[in-house]
């Protein structure tokens, strides 16, 4: 047999074993297309050797076989030190499914080690470098999440492999590779300090699950995961989601279980179809998460959170059927939002459901001018248009005694969002001017209302009410609903008009 290549002479940083990770490939995977370019494993393992070592505060100690010959005859000598090995990488591709040798340092690793696992982690991490079926995929390995070194061109259908070289790869691909490197050595960094004893216990943030995406979203999805693992919280799914629809359903259902909050990017890709089913598995786990936010709501506060890029749109009726949808899905109450805004908009609305803030203290109370008792807080919300036109009415309201709550149009979503929703948690009533907004508006302001108990609030609403004004819309003019009083602008004094509402509020 070959050598081993074994550069570092540092000590293992997990120290019972003589070894951090050995690296399992194919010697074809390592053949470089540039002459006098190194190969994609030795690549792969000096980059993996850099930034393990930044995450681990020394150098760690990373094994290969060179593989010379494809030929060779597998050395007892191999299957000696796998047993002293803390983590195994395995390099997939055809190739490597297609070697014995390959299969057998797997199945060798696995047995000397007894399963490789510690807790219900696996000692095995799995680096696709080109893909292949799940079929093909070594049976202990098919229920594993992997680190995915392609993309696939959208229009084509081809695979394309992310090189690690900066002579060889384009700038966009290079960013991403270093990603799913950096993804990789967390990971497996993660798995030597418990190995070694020496992982930190952190306080258990939950589960949150983070929908499987469409091709177009996996990108925006893998940055999601990653933030939200780097901010201490378990991520699911753990592992694959099953190929057939209904075994698809009862996992997924599993894993939302387990879960305070799930998370939905939405592209313009419909997403791939399980066996049996008729469903993407974007929109199923859409539905089950829907469901699951149906029946585990208020108490135990399960949520969901969807997000899709503004002005988003699709060639495929399907995925165009499923965004209208969701756009118009009752079910978007107080367990749920629907976010079109910058993904880094939308992380900041994610960190805010994980973390709400605290409830700000009441404002005091003071005496009324016009009635001597307490004041109430009315909020009064507005399309961004129908700002200035609201100040006779807020003029009017005041002088009633009542203190207006406007909305705030300035600042990033979060923020905006953020003191919405503090808004509605704190006031005693709201009223609704219906004037530049049109019906959909209508519908997500009355939406909101219901969610306010979400938002911290501990007593209902005193009081809700539409105030309809111009322009006139035959919308406005059917308008009936029973969540909340409707008052028509018929010119008369606004007091007069809107007297029920304020008897109810005081």
């Amino acid at each position: 047999m070959a050598g081993v290549v074994d550069p570092i002479g540092a000590a293992s940083s997990s120290p019972a074993y003589e070894n951090d990770v050995f690296v399992s490939y194919a010697h074809l995977d390592d053949q470089s297309l540039a002459p006098g370019q190194p190969g994609w494993i030795t690549t792969l393992h000096r980059a993996l050797e850099i930034r393990l070592g930044q995450l681990l505060g020394k150098s760690p100690r990373i094994w290969r076989d060179p593989k010379l010959q494809g030929n060779d005859v597998f050395a007892e000598t191999l299957v000696d030190r796998l047993p002293r090995v803390a983590v195994l990488v395995s390099v997939l591709s055809p190739p490597y499914i297609r070697s014995e040798w390959c299969l057998r340092e797997l199945n060798e690793f696995l047995q000397a080690t007894g399963g490789a696992r510690l807790a219900d982690k696996l000692r095995v991490f799995k680096v696709v470098k080109t893909p292949i079926s799940r079929a093909e995929t070594p049976e202990p390995l098919q229920s594993t999440l992997g680190y995915e070194f392609f993309t696939v061109d959208p229009h084509s259908g081809r695979e394309h492999e992310l090189g690690l070289t900066v002579a060889l790869t384009a700038p966009e691909d290079l960013l991403l590779s270093m990603a799913r490197l950096d993804d990789l050595a967390h990971d497996v960094a993660a798995l030597l300090k418990m190995l070694g004893g020496q992982a930190t216990a952190t306080a258990d943030k939950g589960c949150v699950y983070v929908a499987e995406t469409s091709s177009d979203q996996r990108e925006r999805r893998d940055a999601v995961r990653r933030e939200l693992q780097g901010n201490g919280y378990t991520v699911l799914p753990d592992r694959p989601l099953p190929v057939v629809g209904s075994e698809c359903a009862s996992f997924v259902r599993e894993q939302l279980a387990r879960c305070r909050l799930s998370v939905h990017l939405i592209g313009q890709h419909f997403g791939i179809v399980p066996e049996m089913a008729t469903d993407s598995i974007v929109v199923l786990q859409h539905d089950l998460a829907a469901e699951q936010a149906g029946t585990k709501a208020g108490a135990e506060g399960f949520c969901r959170l969807i997000w899709m890029p503004p002005d988003l749109v699709s060639n495929d009726p399907r995925q165009e059927q499923f965004l209208a949808r969701l756009r118009s899905d009752p079910m978007n109450d107080k367990a749920s939002d629907l976010l079109t805004s910058t993904l880094e908009d939308f992380k900041q609305v994610l960190h805010a459901r994980l973390n709400p803030p605290r409830p700000r203290d009441p404002a005091p109370v003071r005496a009324a001018d016009s009635g001597g008792g307490p004041f109430a807080r009315l909020y009064l919300i507005c399309d961004p248009r129908d700002i200035d036109r609201t100040r006779p009415l807020e003029d009017v309201l005041l002088a009633e005694g009542l203190e207006v709550v406007l909305p705030i149009f300035d600042g990033d979503e979060a923020q905006v969002r953020q003191e919405h929703e503090a808004n509605l948690a704190e006031c005693d009533g709201a009223l609704i001017y219906y004037g530049a907004g049109n019906e959909l508006w209508l519908r997500s302001k009355l939406r909101e209302l219901r969610k306010a108990a979400g938002y911290g609030r501990t007593a209902p609403l005193r009081a809700t009410a539409i105030y309809v004004t111009d322009p006139p819309t035959p919308e406005k003019a059917r308008l009936r609903t029973l969540e909340a009083m409707v008052f028509p602008d018929t010119g008369a004094p606004i007091v007069e008009e809107l007297g029920p509402f304020l008897s109810k509020l005081r």
